[in-house]
């Protein structure tokens, strides 16, 4: 599994923001009042956040020689890919939240703190839930073994033809 580049979460940030920018466009421009994301919705990816690190610190543990019981390499897997999801659906996320801001900065009427607040919540949690995807994804990467880049270490073929 490749880690999680800087690219690609560069491209979710870009694409979060261009959609929540035309989202409150759109909306603004059929008359209708902007998108406010819900309150709960920073505290869900807050909490989303702290759950993928503690998953991810007993496959640490397993991977370092730190813990008595093996881990399933099944279950590692499963979680440094909600590790690598979690860090896409926040980076979308907080450029989502990003295009909200940039939308409710360009207008001429000052918006009101209630909906700011909100939506500067969901930037920071958005945050946070990249950092601890990238984190959890940090602490379920295998160490490289010396030996695996040596040469004469590849299989044979088929023996005794």
């Amino acid at each position: 599994m490749k880690r999680t580049g800087a690219g690609i979460l560069t491209i979710a940030i870009v694409v979060g923001l261009v959609v929540g920018f035309l989202l409150d466009t759109s909306l603004t421009a059929m008359g209708r009042s902007t998108f406010v994301p819900a309150a709960s919705l920073p505290t869900i990816l807050a909490l989303l956040a702290a759950v993928i690190v503690v998953l991810a610190i007993p496959v640490f543990r397993a991977t370092r020689g730190r813990n008595t019981r093996p881990i399933d390499p099944f279950r590692a897997v499963r979680v440094a890919m909600l590790a690598k999801a979690s860090s896409l659906l926040g980076a979308a996320a907080a450029g989502f939240a990003a295009g909200l801001i940039a939308f409710l900065v360009t207008r001429p009427v000052v918006p009101s703190i209630g909906s700011m607040g909100s939506i500067i919540a969901t930037l920071v949690c958005a945050v946070i839930l990249v950092v601890a995807g990238l984190v959890a994804e940090q602490l379920c990467t295998i160490r490289k073994d010396d030996d695996d880049d040596a040469p004469g270490n590849t299989p044979a073929g088929p023996v005794g033809i």
